[in-house]
């Protein structure tokens, strides 16, 4: 049995059937759509072992989610007193037809704008998105998260009974509501990525899983007619530029080359001219720039190798910090200005920040000093950002850089 194409199909599916269990059929309990997805798979394990992965899995899990909700039902004596009447009216009161595609949409879409309400924490959104929509389970969350199981479960449990207690499953989503809570849902969705592409909690810096799961949520929003399109577009075009450089960063166990030091060949080119449509769709349908339309141009002029791409990205980064100014943006900015313009005055900006703990910024002024081939100032930033690297896989890259400055 193919363990890599059966943990695809579960992770997909996991969200798929709890979605359709506490949307279509009215579950208001997130824990028991869980485990009655849970027991589904478990079933699907014990069988495929024996007979192989059938034909059509996903139809197969479907209807053996549909046969275990039945049975519940069947068992508890609390269906015909308090679960019945909660059940939406449409909901038939007998299983007797398969799932079907647009059932599972809708459903999917309704639950990611509910895991994704501002209700919730953001970390407890980060959670449930990673457990719920992306089918992580809690071993995985907890990896991601740099956490245990133990603290995983409490948050997950505390996040769960909020939308309970809020009867977020029994409110009537409107295109307004939508609209209204788009922007939240892709932050989400960003955050997610984000912590994918470049972990701030992992020693494993890059976790390729995570990414490929909030592309797939973005996809999945791109093909939905609820909403403005231009911010999903932009943000998608973000994520496939970024994933177009995930193979060529890899170094070693845990490594996580530079954007100079990566090799270019590597760069995944189906990737990049996805990202370039998505890009061209978001500007069709409005050119006036947002913070994602920026980014992702930003990204798209690191995938090329025209003379002007440095300037091209400094200019992006001036118009991405007067939208919203970041620390970290500053920093990526000062290494387009000392490409663009001049070494000597991006490190005279990056002098002026006030970033004396971080140590990405000591990283930065030590790259600034080594392109300047001032290689005692280089060490002397590198010491120091070694001081504040939190991570030890950052730690062993920063000391390999401080033995080729001192060879």
């Amino acid at each position: 049995m193919d363990n890599n194409r059966l943990n695809e199909i579960f992770k997909t599916e996991y969200s798929n059937l709890i979605a359709v269990l506490c949307h279509y059929y009215g579950l208001t309990d997130l824990q028991l759509a869980e485990d009655i997805v849970s027991d589904t798979f478990y079933k699907a394990m014990k069988n495929w072992s024996h007979n192989g992965i059938p034909s059509s899995p996903k139809a197969w899990l479907r209807k053996v989610a549909q046969n275990q909700l039945t049975d519940h039902f069947r068992r508890e004596k609390t269906y015909q007193e308090k679960v019945k009447p909660s059940l939406l009216k449409e909901s038939p009161k007998e299983v007797s037809f398969e799932i079907n595609d647009q059932i599972i949409d809708d459903s999917l879409l309704r639950m990611i704008f509910v895991v994704c309400t501002p209700i919730l924490k953001t970390s407890s959104q980060f959670c449930l998105a990673l457990r719920i929509l992306c089918g992580f389970n809690i071993e995985e969350v907890a990896k991601a998260l740099l956490s245990n199981k133990e603290n995983i479960n409490k948050k997950l449990y505390r996040a769960k009974k909020i939308i309970r207690d809020k009867a977020l499953f029994d409110l009537e989503l409107s295109s307004k509501d939508y609209v209204e809570r788009l922007d939240n849902v892709l932050r989400v969705i960003y955050l997610l990525f984000n912590e994918g592409y470049y972990s701030s909690t992992n020693e494993e810096n890059i976790r390729e899983d995570i990414c490929w799961e909030a592309m797939r949520l973005m996809v999945f929003l791109s093909n939905q007619d609820q909403f403005e399109k231009k911010e999903i577009y932009s943000l998608l075009a973000l994520m496939c530029f970024h994933s177009s450089r995930l193979y060529a960063r890899k170094f070693g166990e845990n490594g996580d080359l530079l954007y100079h030091q990566q090799d270019k060949s590597k760069w995944d080119k189906d990737l990049i001219r996805k990202g370039q449509d998505y890009l061209k769709l978001s500007v069709q349908l409005d050119s006036t720039f947002s913070k994602y339309q920026i980014e992702a141009s930003i990204a798209y002029w690191h995938t090329t190798d025209k003379p002007e791409k440095w300037n091209h990205i400094l200019q992006y980064y001036n118009r991405l910090l007067q939208i919203e100014y970041s620390p970290i943006v500053a920093l990526n900015r000062n290494y387009a200005l000392a490409k663009a313009n001049s070494v000597e005055e991006a490190i005279s900006q990056a002098l002026s920040f006030d970033l004396k703990e971080n140590h990405h910024y000591y990283c930065l002024l030590a790259e600034l000093y080594r392109i300047n081939k001032d290689h005692t100032q280089e060490k002397e930033y590198l010491k120091l950002a070694l001081k504040y690297a939190p991570k030890k896989s950052e730690q062993e890259m920063i000391k390999a850089k401080i033995e080729i400055a001192e060879s």
